[in-house]
């Protein structure tokens, strides 16, 4: 059998079993089964598929027909030009956090930031990489996590000026810095059954859901941030599409100052940030 052959055959398998983008998942297992990046693809098609990468590629395509995410198959997503390693323990990047990203660096290169629930690590170790001299705290309750964030902090070659920690929250951190940004989970335990079998099935449920509102986690990082943020500080958190309103109001409660609701690039409520105020005195 040829690749086109393959590929014809699994897009087609993908087709049958309800899965979006086929075509564009099929071409991607296949480069990754034979060996080659998918931008050389095409001109591969033609060649005969060894037998060792047809078993690869058959498997790989009865995992994403069962809903796997195509990132948790390679085990690597893309996220800011960067590639990442990525589990069954970490969440897998979503292409909207490069919203909050953007936002972090239209501002000025703090000293020091920290990351809350740092999942793979993507937020604190792409903003590193874009500030070679900002140093980071990054912090999550799973063991598991940071085992996988420091591994692509050392890939990308900020690990010494990264410290990774367990924490709940605020619960171990200690310092102060002028950012903080965080990517909770902020799903409604009531939209759970709604979510794609991609995420419901292979994402950690304790990245996606509070298992309440949805709204726990603002209401802990806007009410701790302000005693690890420098007067000016800026607070910066990625939200559902429909959790503006509520995150922006509890921000303000805690006294952030230019609280804004940013969208993505498709419009919807994105990104909340608010600032420090200069005057500790504000109370």
């Amino acid at each position: 059998m040829i690749l086109r052959d393959a590929l014809v055959g699994a897009v087609r398998q993908l087709e049958a079993a309800g899965v979006t983008g086929a075509a564009g998942d099929a071409r991607a297992l296949l480069a990754a089964a034979v060996g080659i990046t998918r931008d050389r693809l095409t001109l591969h098609l033609g060649d005969d598929l060894e037998e060792d990468a047809g078993t690869l590629f058959a498997a790989m395509i009865l995992r994403r027909v069962a809903r796997e995410p195509v990132a948790k198959i390679l085990g690597r997503r893309e996220f800011w030009g960067r590639e990442f390693e990525v589990t069954a323990d970490v969440l897998d990047p979503r292409p909207e956090t490069e919203c909050l990203v953007a936002e972090a660096l239209s501002g000025p290169e703090p000293q020091s930031f920290l990351d809350l629930g740092t999942g793979s690590g993507i937020l604190a170790i792409t903003l590193l990489a874009e500030w070679p001299g900002a140093r980071a705290v990054a912090c999550d309750l799973s063991v598991a996590a940071l085992r996988v964030a420091g591994r692509n902090a050392e890939r990308h070659a900020v690990a010494e000026r990264l410290t990774l920690c367990q924490s709940d929250w605020f619960t171990e951190i200690s310092g102060s810095f002028d950012l903080i940004v965080s990517n909770p989970p902020y799903i409604a335990l009531d939209e759970m059954t709604g979510l794609e079998p991609e995420v419901r099935a292979h994402d950690p449920r304790m990245a996606l859901t509070d298992e309440g509102d949805g709204l726990a986690a603002y209401r802990a990082i806007a009410g701790g941030a302000g005693g690890f943020l420098r007067p000016g500080g800026r607070l910066m958190v990625e939200i559902g599409w429909r959790q503006g309103a509520a995150v922006a109001a509890l921000m303000q409660a805690e006294g952030f100052e230019e609280v804004a609701i940013l969208p993505d690039l498709e419009g919807r409520e994105r990104v909340v940030v608010g600032v420090w105020p200069v005057s500790t005195l504000y109370k």
